[in-house]
């Protein structure tokens, strides 16, 4: 494992010192609007490159109980859910050309998932699968979310490379309207949106973007017919040529590696570097996984959460719970440890500065794992990341580090200023051109941008207000699910719900929780739901009033998508998850308790 830090080895003031540095360098006046919206002469970016078969068909006008918006992992969830509520008149509209939504648009080589397999898929107990590895790759991944949707029976009715432009409620006769691409008009009595938070890709708004005449795709469009190879490497067009890669966060981690074994010259063109840490992949262990009780998964994602919070009950049990071999883990190995050393009755006055010490070790370990593995002094110095834990997301990687030490892969560090411009030929960083024939945008995804843009269609509900209008000073809603004048809408894995770093367990939540109320509702009659302004308000005010324990895109942390690219902006408060990173079981425990009884407080139906 990782080089371990001990607390001489490092001095926290300068670390503060050098961290502030670091974030006030990368601070930019234009926030999220330093990136280009993928629309006009730059939409081609969003063309899917891996339809097989486009689906031919005529528009439909007609009705279903539920329409479910998209169908990655959320959408699984919901639909798998409501299966098993005896919910059957389902359909599913999804603009790929099959479910797995993330994993459908990710096939970059080397794309998987970060998180545990064994933690981040979905319904393994319920299909009888064990992940081969600790960490399955994108085509593993791709392939289960097929297989959900298969036991679930969700490719009955739905409505593949199809893209929501509109819906509209109709009060007359209490249905929504989806308007769709292929000129649908389909009504619906609820409609559940899992757009997802990693939908909409987004390209930096760089001067010069639209000139570069060689060949260029995003991550999340990879272009195997350029490169040659596979998801697994061999990227075999790539001899000869000369790329660049713009972006350096998980993506890039990844991906980067496989570029540099095939390209004759790459560059990477850095911003801020990533925390990369110890991978520890492996083989399943077959006997550990014949060994497992029912309710296995479920107890482990639980388990997972509680670690990462640290809300697992008293210290020792939180240590039993720990069952997890990785880096994100660590952090709260190195806590418990350093609270442990400061005996029994810690005042609450130092437990901040023992939180944050064990982030300057824990990080500290990040960075000497950085000296540990790349030769050059001035490029591993350049690829530390100077931010606290979860100020980004951690990478756990053991290829991209040792890619800086081949002869034909340039670092290129814009110490924290971003790429200057783009030409006909190729990038420039401080005056220099890096001219290549290939550039790939390893750029993310849109995040903090408005809800309605991100998820690409707009809703009009009760009066003709647009959900667009309305939340355009923030989001208000009750739970995160519903908001008012937007009736028989439900929305899960968005704002104001949980917010895990196994992101699958809050959307699992949400899932159960909008399975049971349709049920209901459908069961019972109820034709119209919606909740009241005072329950939405109280709920908004309750989330605006929480704070965040954990320090994941915070104020201190250097700019990112975790905190609207470092800008202050109102809004956000508003469009947080309920207490940050930590408030994920006080949120579940919620749902549950507003599950008992039938009562539906906060809600009026009829």
């Amino acid at each position: 494992m990782n080089t371990t830090a001990s607390r001489e080895e490092f001095d926290p003031a300068a670390l503060r010192q050098r961290y502030d540095e670091e974030r006030l360098k990368r601070l930019r006046t234009d926030g999220n609007q330093q990136y280009q919206e993928m629309k006009g002469d730059f939409s081609y970016f969003l063309d899917d490159p891996y339809v097989e078969e486009p689906i031919v068909r005529e528009p439909l006008e007609d009705e279903v109980d539920v329409v479910i918006i998209g169908g990655g992992i959320g959408g699984l969830f919901a639909g798998a859910r409501m299966r098993e509520a005896g919910i059957e008149d389902i359909r599913v509209i999804e603009k790929a050309s099959d479910f797995g939504g993330t994993w459908y648009w990710n096939r970059y080589p080397g794309a998987a998932c970060d998180v545990e397999a064994y933690t981040y898929l979905p319904l393994l107990e319920e299909l009888n699968y064990m992940p081969p590895r600790k960490y399955c790759d994108a085509p593993e991944i791709l392939k289960h979310c097929s297989n959900v949707a298969k036991h679930y029976r969700l490719y009955d009715n739905a409505c593949l490379q199809t893209e929501v432009q509109n819906l509209v409620w109709d009060e007359a006769t209490r249905r929504w309207t989806i308007f769709t691409n292929r000129e649908d008009k389909i009504k619906a009595k609820f409609v559940v949106m899992v757009n997802g938070p990693l939908n909409r890709p987004k390209l930096p708004g760089i001067k010069g973007i639209g000139d570069f005449k060689g060949h260029t795709f995003h991550t999340s469009r990879w272009d195997y017919n350029y490169t040659g190879g596979n998801a697994r490497g061999n990227l075999t067009g790539l001899k000869g040529k000369r790329v660049g890669i713009i972006g350096t966060g998980a993506t890039a981690v990844q991906c980067t590696a496989f570029v540099g074994e095939s390209a004759e010259q790459l560059f990477v063109f850095q911003r801020t570097p990533s925390g990369v840490d110890v991978r520890n992949d492996h083989p399943t262990d077959q006997e550990w996984a014949a060994s497992l009780k029912p309710g296995w998964q479920k107890k482990r994602q639980k388990d997972f959460t509680a670690i990462m919070t640290g809300r697992g009950g008293k210290r020792g049990e939180i240590d039993q719970l720990d069952q997890f071999d990785d880096a994100w883990v660590e952090m709260g190995k190195i806590y418990r440890r350093r609270m442990r050393e400061a005996g029994k009755e810690v005042p609450k006055s130092e437990i901040g500065q023992i939180y944050e010490m064990s982030n300057f070790e824990k990080m500290e370990n990040v960075r000497n794992r950085v000296d540990d593995i790349v030769k050059d002094k001035d490029i591993a110095e350049a690829l530390k990341p100077y931010y606290a834990f979860m100020c980004k997301r951690p990478c756990l990687d053991d290829r991209y580090l040792p890619t800086f030490n081949r002869d034909n892969v340039k670092l290129v560090d814009t110490n924290g200023q971003g790429v200057d411009s783009i030409t006909e030929k190729g990038v420039v960083v401080d005056g220099v051109e890096y001219e290549v024939d290939c550039l790939i945008f390893a750029t993310g995804f849109e995040v903090g941008t408005d809800y309605t843009r991100r998820a690409g269609y707009n809703l009009i509900g009760v009066d003709g207000v647009s959900l667009e209008e309305k939340w355009s000073k923030g989001m208000i809603s009750y739970y995160g699910l519903h908001t008012h004048g937007f009736p028989n809408c439900l929305l899960i894995g968005n704002g104001q719900a949980a917010f895990t770093a196994n992101y699958p367990d809050a959307l699992d939540e949400g899932a159960k929780h909008t399975a049971y109320l349709i049920k209901h509702f459908l069961d019972n009659n109820i034709t119209r739901v919606d909740t009241t302004e005072e329950a939405e308000t109280a709920w908004t005010s309750e989330v605006v009033g929480t704070k965040a324990v954990t320090i994941m895109g915070g104020s201190a942390c250097t700019p990112g998508y975790y905190n609207l690219e470092g800008q202050h902006d109102p809004r956000a408060r508003n469009n947080q998850p309920y207490g940050g990173m930590m408030g994920c079981h006080q949120y579940f425990a919620k749902l549950a308790a507003f599950r008992e009884g039938d009562l539906m407080p906060g809600l009026v139906v009829s």
